[in-house]
């Protein structure tokens, strides 16, 4: 008797599985080449990210920035959807768990949770570039350490409430028509919330970095005028023009990985997709991983500091002898972490810029 209550299948199971089934789309050829993307990517993401984390936790004076804890922020949340994000995506669309509800909700809640704060934190640091050149002479008075821990405390705060709220209750109230195409037990009303709060996070983006290029334009061409000196200008219009390139490529990364997700998403609020709407969107998915995976390379490690941070950890792990000699003549480069900004390669074009918002400054008040 006890043996076949054990085997006996409840029918609010078989309800989620038949329910799940029908948002499981891909054929065998696509579950083998989505899983390999996912086992290269997700452990990828993941110590790329953790190594992040800890040159940040390790470092007392990179700790104390707010550039860096909004760069740990966002490393943070990397990892958070390498783990979220590889696990579920795999665990659904490959093994084809049929989880009731409330689980199914949780994971999700988890994916949903560590992308919105990995763009939220993209945000964050991109004002943080903003107010570097902008307000550059109050940089730090603007954005002390305190006020960066309160900033990201409001985002994940935020971040976890709006990702959980299905599983508290914003759900469909229906099987079928009320449910989005993509998602199973997610309103079309909340995706379109969702959707519509990342629009407008990556717009918010997109408005600070076109700014910086402004603002790096004007002084560059007014240090040209200043100077008078031909081959001076040009090198300030090159500064300008490397600017343009690295914010351009992590622009262009950036909608890339979001904009074919996001469009599929306004889509499934309008109508209802078929199953080969559905299986391009399980490998549009994946490119937010592949963003994951590349944030620390755009944002992390071309900064000098963090590069630093590494050879030194590296010749902490070496001990003495070759990596000795090697990172030895780098090391006095460390003072400049006191700077008001951020390190960037390419011969810190931002840094650059913010000294010439000073120096323009000093000019127009010596004219005045």
């Amino acid at each position: 008797m006890g043996n076949t209550e054990g085997l006996t299948t409840s029918p609010k199971d078989n309800t989620s599985c038949k329910i799940l089934e029908d948002y499981m789309v891909l054929t065998e050829p696509e579950k083998k080449a989505i899983g390999t993307i996912c086992l290269l990517a997700g452990p990828a993401t993941l110590m790329e990210n953790v190594l992040v984390l800890g040159l940040i936790a390790t470092s007392v004076t990179l700790r104390k920035r707010p550039s860096y804890l909004f760069i740990g922020s966002l490393a943070l949340a990397d990892v958070f959807a390498s783990c979220f994000f590889t696990i579920s995506f795999l665990d659904f669309h490959l093994f084809q768990r049929c989880d009731g509800p409330t689980a199914y909700l949780f994971k999700l809640g988890g994916v949903t949770m560590a992308f919105t704060c990995s763009v939220g934190s993209l945000l964050l640091t991109a004002l943080d570039r903003y107010l570097c050149i902008h307000q550059a002479s109050s940089y730090k008075v603007l954005l002390t350490r305190r006020r960066a821990l309160l900033s990201l405390l409001v985002l994940w705060s935020i971040t976890i409430f709006i990702s959980f709220l299905p599983l508290m209750g914003w759900r469909c109230p229906e099987v079928r028509t009320p449910c989005s195409s993509l998602f199973p037990y997610i309103s079309k009303g909340y995706l379109t919330c969702w959707t519509s709060f990342i629009l407008v996070l990556l717009a918010l983006i997109l408005v600070a970095y076109a700014l910086i290029l402004w603002k790096a334009h004007r002084h560059a061409s007014s240090m040209n005028n200043l100077q008078g000196a031909a081959g001076k200008g040009q090198a300030r219009m090159r500064m300008d023009i490397r600017l343009a390139r690295t914010f351009g490529l992590i622009l262009l990364i950036l909608v890339g990985s979001w904009l074919p997700v996001l469009s599929f998403m306004l889509v499934d609020v309008s109508m209802i997709l078929n199953h080969t709407q559905k299986r391009a969107f399980a490998f549009c998915g994946t490119l937010c991983l592949v963003n994951s995976a590349v944030n620390p390379l755009l944002y992390a490690l071309r900064c000098r500091e963090l590069r630093l941070a590494l050879l030194q950890s590296l010749q902490r792990l070496c001990g003495f002898g070759k990596c000795l000699k090697s990172t030895k003549a780098l090391n006095p480069t460390l003072q400049t972490t006191e700077d008001n900004c951020p390190a960037e390669s390419d011969d810190d074009a931002l840094a650059m810029t913010t000294r010439l918002d000073s120096i323009s400054e000093i000019v127009n008040n010596q004219q005045g």
